[in-house]
C-alpha cells in the first residue's frame, strides 16, 4: 500500500533528458501552437462578423476551429513553460485536468466533424429541404449534443483512469498526461479499465466512421449523377476538406489510443501524441481555408473594414 499512495504527482519527462534540446523542442510546439491558436481564432472571427458566413456549414466549422483552439491549448503551454522553467513536474489535480480537457475536445471534435459530414449529406443529396432539415435550432441542438457528449466522454475517461492505483514510477514520458502512459503506470491487478476505455474509443470512432462512411457514400453517388464536370467539382471542393481533416483526425487519434498499451513506450508513441494534439488543429485552418472562396473574400472583406485604403495619406 505505500507504494500506491506514494505518489502525489509526476514527472513529465518530454523528448530528452538534455534540457537544451528540451527548451528546443518547447519553442518549435510554441512556434506550431500560436499558428494553431492565431489561424482557428481568425476563422472564428470571420464566420461571427462576416454575415454571408452564416450558414450551417461555416456554423460548424467555427465550432470545430473553436475546439481545435480549445485542444491545442492543453498540452503546449504547459510543455512550453516546463521547458524554460527546467520544472517538469505537475500535481495529480493538474494531470486530471490535462486528462479531462484533452479527451473531452477530441471527442467533441469528433462528433462535430460527424455532424459535419450529415451537414453536407443534407446539402447536397437534400437540397431543396436543405433550409428546413437544417434549421438554426437544430444546427444549435446538434453542436449542443456535440460538446456534451464530449464532456460526458471526458468524464468517463478521466474517472476510469484515475481509479486505479499507481505505483512504481511517476515518470511519464511525454509532455501531458495521456492516458495511454498512466496506464502503464497502474498497478491494479485487474484490466477491466484498461479494456472499458478500449471498448469506449472502439465504439465512439466505430460509430462516427461508419456514420461519415455512410453520408459520403450517398454523397459521391449522388454527386457522380451530375452531368457537368463543372457541377462535380464544385460540389466535390466543398466535400473534400471535411474528408481530409475527419481522416488525419481520426488516423492520429487511432493510433494513440485505440490501441492497447504497451509496457515500454516507444518514441514513436510520444511522437504520435503530441502530433495528435498539435497537428489537425495547426492544418485543418490551411485545409479549409486554402480553395475556399467564401473565407478568403470574407478575409478580404475584414482587411477593408479594418485598414480601409481611403484612410491611409501620404503627408508631403
Amino acid at each position: 500500500m505505500s507504494n500506491v499512495t506514494a505518489i502525489t504527482g509526476f514527472i513529465l519527462m518530454g523528448f530528452s533528458d538534455i534540457q537544451d534540446l528540451q527548451t528546443l523542442c518547447g519553442v518549435f510546439f510554441l512556434v506550431m501552437y500560436l499558428a494553431a491558436l492565431i489561424s482557428n481564432l481568425i476563422i472564428v472571427t470571420l464566420i461571427t462578423l462576416d454575415l454571408q458566413l452564416q450558414t450551417p456549414m461555416y456554423f460548424f466549422l467555427k465550432n470545430l476551429s473553436m475546439l481545435d483552439a480549445l485542444f491545442v491549448s492543453v498540452p503546449i503551454p504547459n510543455y512550453f513553460v516546463n521547458s524554460l522553467t527546467y520544472n517538469n513536474s505537475i500535481s495529480i489535480i493538474g494531470c486530471i485536468f490535462q486528462v479531462f480537457l484533452t479527451t473531452s475536445f477530441a471527442a467533441g471534435e469528433v462528433f462535430i466533424l460527424t455532424v459535419m459530414s450529415y451537414d453536407r449529406y443534407v446539402a447536397i443529396c437534400s437540397p431543396l429541404y436543405y433550409q428546413a432539415i437544417m434549421s438554426s435550432d437544430t444546427c444549435v441542438l446538434m453542436v449542443a449534443v456535440s460538446w456534451t457528449i464530449g464532456v460526458m466522454i471526458g468524464a468517463i475517461y478521466t474517472a476510469g483512469t484515475f481509479s486505479m492505483p499507481f505505483c512504481g514510477s511517476n515518470v511519464i514520458p511525454q509532455i501531458f498526461c495521456d492516458i495511454p502512459s498512466l496506464l502503464r503506470m497502474s498497478c491494479s491487478k485487474t484490466l477491466v479499465v484498461i479494456y472499458s476505455s478500449l471498448g469506449i474509443g472502439v465504439c465512439i470512432g466505430v460509430f462516427c466512421f461508419i456514420c461519415v462512411v455512410i453520408s459520403y457514400s450517398y454523397i459521391f453517388s449522388t454527386v457522380l449523377k451530375i452531368p457537368t464536370t463543372k457541377g462535380q467539382s464544385k460540389a466535390f471542393a466543398t466535400c473534400i476538406p471535411h474528408l481530409t481533416v475527419f481522416t488525419l483526425f481520426i488516423a492520429t487519434a487511432c493510433f494513440v489510443y485505440v490501441k492497447l498499451p504497451s509496457h515500454v513506450p516507444s518514441i514513436t508513441d510520444r511522437v504520435f501524441s503530441v502530433l495528435y494534439t498539435v497537428l489537425p488543429p495547426t492544418l485543418n485552418p490551411l485545409i479549409y481555408s486554402l480553395k475556399n472562396t467564401d473565407v478568403k473574400c470574407a478575409l478580404r472583406r475584414l482587411q477593408q473594414n479594418l485598414c480601409p485604403r481611403g484612410s491611409l495619406h501620404v503627408t508631403p
